[in-house]
Formats: structure tokens, C-alpha cells, sequence
């Protein structure tokens, strides 16, 4: 993609194919490199709420939301995923940036959005200018496990069903196929931590202090191996920093993206 050059902005999501599925894809205007938002287990465009607007205001560069295949309005998957299902989100990343004509991306990933990035990254390094990894994972932990399955033992009872109805076609697969992914025991020992040594893109690593998935120490493990990593530890914060600090994450993120 040729800079400078303004994406044009859609108030409301559009879609775009990719192998034939249809690809939910918000926009906001910016100009130079974009800034491509991958979402948690559980996200999608509309769970990014204004962050994208707020991004795009601090940085200035276009920012571009989408749902992955199985999420939001996206089309459906054709099967539960495999224990490959962030290689396979990777693959769409670049599909998507493919099929918008990008050759250079910000990456801003949040909880398993944060793999997918770094997959990416790890993959096409010529390809990524920055990333910015909220809630970032590279291990499995036992927190993480738990608060799992309290998230599925509330599901039949409480509000959570409901809330993901307003964000996603088919929230029961979207969070059946979470449950099930995670909490399966052969991903016990899942870890990308030798692939980061792939990784040469300026990062930045946001984690909130009250973070109940993960902890501290996914940030120590990224940091041990990808050189001059930076990391902002932010009070008050649970999983969801953008959420949380919406304000604060958009300017942290967007002076990390304006030196790169």
C-alpha cells in the first residue's frame, strides 16, 4: 500500500469474501499505514465498541476492525476448529490484508488476538510495522483454565448469553467452541514461545494489573525472547484494557504505532 492514502470510513460494518465466506469489516479513516484490530476468543467488530474511533483519533491512521470466520456477522465455520485454530486465524489475517491490497500493517491484538498477531509477525516479519498485544498470551495457564469454567457454568443461567447474542449470529457455537477448545486436554501444553524467535517487530505489551486469565508472567516469557519489547502494566484494569481504559490504551498505542 502506497502512503500517504485515506481508507475510506464506513459508519456501519461492510463485508468482504475470503474463500468463498463472508467477512465482517469496519473501517475508520486515517491516513499511512493501517492499523488492523484482531479480536479476543469471544470478540468481534461490534465488541470493539469506539475503540477503533478512539484509535484512529490518537494515532491517525486508519484503523480496520473484523470478525473472524465463526464470529460477529462473519460466515459460520464449517467445523468446530482443531487445536491449529490460531494458525488458522494467522492465515485469514493475511488473507484479509491480501484481499484489502495491504502489504504493511499495524497489528493491534487483544487476549487470543495477541497469538494470532504474533503468529503473523512471526510469519511474514516484512510484512507487520508494529504490534501492539493486549492481554497477551503465549502459554497455557491454570487461571486462565478456571475462569473458564466459571464462564461456563454461568453461561445457562446468567446475562452472558444474552450480551453475546447482540454481537455475534450464533453466540452458543461462538462460545461452545471456546469452551471446548481451550478446555480440551490436549492444549494443555500448547505454547508459541519458540516461534517469537521469528519475531523482529517493535512490540508493545499491555496487561491489565487485575487481569483474571493472565498474569505477569505472559509478559516476562515475550519479553525473554523478543528484543526491546516494551510493557505497560495498567492499575484498575481487568483482561480487557481497551475496555477498561479505553482513553489511555488508544494513546499508549497510538505513540507506540508513531515510532514505528
Amino acid at each position: 500500500m502506497d502512503e500517504p492514502k485515506r481508507r475510506n470510513m464506513a459508519s456501519d460494518p461492510t463485508f468482504i469474501e475470503i474463500d468463498g465466506t463472508a467477512i465482517e469489516l469496519r473501517e475508520v479513516a486515517g491516513v499511512g499505514t493501517p492499523i488492523l484490530l484482531l479480536h479476543e476468543a469471544l470478540g468481534s467488530v461490534s465488541l470493539w465498541g469506539t475503540f477503533p474511533e478512539r484509535l484512529a483519533a490518537a494515532s491517525g491512521h486508519p484503523v480496520i476492525a473484523w470478525s473472524r470466520q465463526g464470529f460477529g456477522r462473519s460466515g459460520p465455520l464449517p467445523e468446530p476448529p482443531g487445536l491449529d485454530f490460531l494458525d488458522r486465524a494467522a492465515d485469514q489475517t493475511l488473507a484479509v490484508m491480501a484481499r484489502l491490497g495491504i502489504d504493511r500493517i499495524h497489528l493491534h491484538g487483544h487476549s487470543d488476538g495477541t497469538a494470532i498477531a504474533l503468529l503473523v509477525a512471526a510469519r511474514a516479519p516484512d510484512q507487520v510495522r508494529s504490534l501492539v498485544l493486549e492481554a497477551p498470551h503465549v502459554t497455557v495457564e491454570i487461571g486462565a483454565l478456571k475462569a473458564i469454567e466459571q464462564m461456563r457454568d454461568r453461561f445457562a443461567s446468567g446475562d452472558l448469553r444474552k450480551r453475546l447474542a447482540r454481537h455475534h449470529d450464533d453466540p452458543d457455537t461462538v462460545f461452545e467452541n471456546w469452551v471446548g477448545i481451550w478446555l480440551d486436554p490436549r492444549l494443555r501444553n500448547w505454547s508459541i514461545e519458540a516461534r517469537l524467535r521469528q519475531v523482529r517487530t517493535p512490540t508493545l505489551l499491555i496487561h491489565g494489573q487485575d487481569d483474571v486469565y493472565f498474569s505477569a508472567d505472559q509478559l516476562e516469557r515475550i519479553k525473554a525472547i523478543i528484543p526491546g519489547t516494551d510493557a505497560a502494566v495498567i492499575p484498575g484494569c481487568g483482561h480487557s484494557p481497551f475496555r477498561d481504559q479505553p482513553t489511555l490504551v488508544a494513546e499508549i498505542s497510538a505513540n507506540h504505532v508513531g515510532k514505528c
